[in-house]
């Protein structure tokens, strides 16, 4: 093959989760509707906590930034999905593919991140409780968050950058229903030892950096809640990060069991169909898990729903 040939790609195939058109209406239906719920459960989420001032802490400052990211995390990869099925078409370009594949990595990056800096934020509401305003200030939140994005940037930048070096050859189907860094770079025809190095050190970089962390604050949570004498104080200590804690466990379960189970079953529609865990379903589900025991966001939803059902009788 020629070599200007390798690198003339227009577009890539994303195969989707089945080729099955029996289940094709069957999956837009069921995509679209987690779709929404996303959306609206983060956004209710957000406008929550903007619209109480007695939710303008920093914990909830990185919970509204969290439903944010999921709201632009899902909204990568799931739309182009449904418009792929309706319209029963597979195709995506190649700038279109290598944006999708950047803005994916960037909000993963960003969950990450933030979820490591809610662990040190439940670390200090629970360990030092007389400093927390005053370690936790509004500028570091600020900082932190802004630290997140420009590291999450970067990184991103740096993987896309690897992957536009690549050249591809005429088998362009993705066996995903996104264009999902890992498939692309296996469907290169160039040298792909230096991208394979990038990416796994990075990602133990970044994943083990942050989960270290977390585990770490954890750690010390526990040690903190041991030394209080009254259960109820325990209680009501562990109560402040169960939440937290929950969707670090969904989200680096589900993460961590696509990517680890992938060599080992070599089967591409597997792993695509396991990533649906922490691409759609755990974005979904967190906005439940943050309010559903929450009795400051129950009732900040409360009162913004009683808010707009008063505005709109008196219009």
């Amino acid at each position: 093959m020629e070599p200007e040939n390798l690198t003339r790609v227009s577009e890539f195939v994303l195969l989707g989760l089945s080729e099955e058109p029996d289940l094709q209406p069957l999956l837009f239906g069921l995509f679209l509707s987690m779709y929404l719920i996303t959306v609206l459960g983060n956004l209710l989420i957000i406008l929550a906590v903007s619209s109480d001032s007695h939710l303008h802490t920093p914990m909830y400052f990185f919970l509204s930034n969290l439903s944010f990211v999921d709201i632009c995390f899902t909204s990568t990869t799931v739309p182009k999905m449904l418009v792929n099925i309706q319209t029963q078409s597979k195709v995506i370009t190649y700038g279109g593919c290598i944006t999708q594949m950047y803005f994916f990595l960037l909000f993963v990056l960003l969950d990450n991140f933030l979820l490591t800096v809610m662990a040190y934020d439940r670390f200090v509401a629970i360990c030092h409780p007389l400093h927390y305003t005053v370690i936790m200030h509004p500028r570091l939140c600020g900082q932190l968050v802004l630290l997140s994005w420009i590291m999450s940037v970067l990184i991103s930048l740096l993987y896309g950058l690897m992957v536009l070096r690549l050249s591809f050859c005429a088998d362009l189907q993705i066996p995903h229903f996104f264009c999902e860094l890992n498939q692309m770079v296996q469907l290169a025809c160039s040298d792909t030892f230096l991208n394979n190095m990038v990416l796994y050190f990075v990602a133990v970089l970044v994943g083990g950096g942050s989960l270290t962390g977390i585990l770490g604050s954890y750690y010390r949570i526990i040690s903190c809640i041991r030394v209080i004498s009254s259960a109820q104080g325990k209680y009501k200590a562990f109560s402040t990060c169960a939440s937290h804690l929950s969707v670090v466990s969904l989200f680096y379960l589900t993460s961590l069991g696509v990517y680890l189970s992938s060599p080992a079953t070599h089967n591409a529609h597997s792993s695509a169909t396991a990533s649906v865990l922490y691409t759609v379903v755990t974005p979904m589900l967190n906005p439940f898990i943050y309010s559903l025991r929450n009795k400051d966001i129950k009732g900040a939803l409360k009162r913004l729903f009683e808010m707009t059902v008063l505005k709109g009788g008196s219009s």
